[in-house]
């Protein structure tokens, strides 16, 4: 097996303070070093991926497994506490990103319909509201992340699935707990027990007070299609149904409000590039897709090897962690022309950020409109916004983003 490299002997990538800040010049040192790497870090073992073709040829490949949670959920508790974990564990083993065909193709296509095209744009008008309500109420000098980031995505989820909004609080600090055990490579037991919490909340909500009220009434919300497709028999009853509201909840949530900073983050970092947003609004589409590839909210994707088979002289037996490095692959100079530069104007910058194949991101549509609108809106109102610190980054190798962005108009 081949060390894991860095750019520096001393630096351990992935739980280095140095990397959480800028991973890219470690993802650099190991595409540059080779193009498949073993590293103790992640959970044990696993092999990386960090070059474009072989990240996006792993997101496609039968041969890898989305079905890993039972080993990750389990080998996080100590061995008297797994026994507590099976509740977390039952409803993560039902979650679509960690589901194979036939059930992940059948569970898909229940859920696809929500995200339809003119589903999206009717949530339009919705989320330009919400945006102007949200910078009326922040000043002149606000808190990013605090004041738009985490409460717009939360709350157009919360209307797509027709959530209470007195729940929004409470389900953006459980979202929260959630990410910090998917997040980490090597989960704490606080982690874990966190999440657990959380998970089975989350799911508590729904079993016990959105789900009975949509049975009475139904609906043109995703948690009434959920239910008929529950009625039909599309969707099992029980922990299977549970995992689908929950995961919705937090993935619409959670990837939206990192988008959200580390674009604004960019553009007042490259301000020739908020300039000709500004002058060219029409670029914005682009530009966000250009933004995702610049620097994507989540980091990386993982499969478990279904068969043995060999990769790059390495062979890769079943039950091996295989992490697809997103982030590395989407600063891969074979697939983009000078790949550290922010350009909106780019042409093609198409790349991995909602991953590819099978589990694409269903919600790619959603997140993309809604970061359009809200940097639509700050050009549009705040065009000489400036970053004010203090800034804080995530502490997280998977979630890339910010937990405080302080700007000023």
């Amino acid at each position: 097996m081949s060390a894991l490299l860095a750019p520096r002997a001393s630096v351990a990538p992935f739980v280095d303070l140095e990397f959480l800040q800028d991973p890219y010049p470690a993802y650099q040192a190991l595409r540059e070093a080779g193009p498949i790497h073993w590293s103790e870090v992640f959970f044990g073992g696993a092999w990386l991926l960090t070059r474009h073709a072989d990240v996006e040829a792993a997101l496609r490949d039968p041969r890898l497994s989305a079905c890993r949670t039972g080993g990750w959920v389990m080998r996080a508790a100590e061995p008297d506490a797994r026994l507590d974990l099976t509740p977390m564990q039952r409803l993560f083993t039902r979650c679509l990103p960690f589901l194979d065909a036939p059930d992940h193709t059948r569970l898909r296509k229940v859920l696809q319909p929500a995200f339809r095209s003119d589903r999206v744009q009717a949530l339009k008008p919705v989320t330009q509201a919400l945006i102007d309500e949200l910078l009326d109420e922040a000043g002149d000098s606000f808190d990013f992340m605090q004041k738009v980031a985490r409460p717009l995505p939360a709350r157009v989820i919360a209307k797509l699935m027709d959530v209470d909004a007195s729940v929004y609080a409470d389900f953006t600090a459980w979202s929260e707990d959630i990410a910090a055990f998917l997040g980490s490579v090597n989960p704490t037991q606080a982690e874990v027990r966190a999440a657990q919490r959380s998970v089975v909340t989350l799911a508590g909500y729904f079993e016990r007070e959105l789900l009975p009220r949509r049975r009475r009434e139904p609906g043109d919300d995703l948690v009434s299609g959920l239910l008929a497709a529950q009625a039909d028999g599309s969707v099992e009853d029980g922990a299977e149904l549970l995992a689908q509201c929950a995961m919705l909840l937090f993935a619409g949530y959670e990837t939206t409000r990192h988008l959200l900073g580390n674009a604004v983050h960019a553009l007042l970092t490259h301000r020739d590039q908020w300039e000709m947003l500004r002058k060219a609004p029409e670029l914005l589409p682009n530009a966000v897709r250009e933004l995702l590839r610049h620097d994507t909210p989540v980091q990386w994707s993982g499969r478990r090897v279904a068969a043995d088979f060999s990769l790059h002289g390495q062979r890769l037996r079943r039950g091996d962690l295989v992490i697809a490095l997103v982030g590395a692959a989407n600063r891969d100079p074979v697939r983009h022309a000078r790949p550290d530069v922010l350009d909106v104007a780019r042409a093609s910058p198409g790349a991995l950020a909602f991953g590819t194949g099978p589990h694409v991101c269903l919600g790619a549509s959603l997140t993309q409109l809604e970061t359009q609108i809200v940097l639509s809106t700050l050009l549009r109102r705040l065009p000489t916004l400036q970053l004010r610190g203090p800034i804080q980054r995530t502490q997280s190798p998977l979630y890339r983003g910010f937990t405080h962005l302080h700007v000023s108009a």
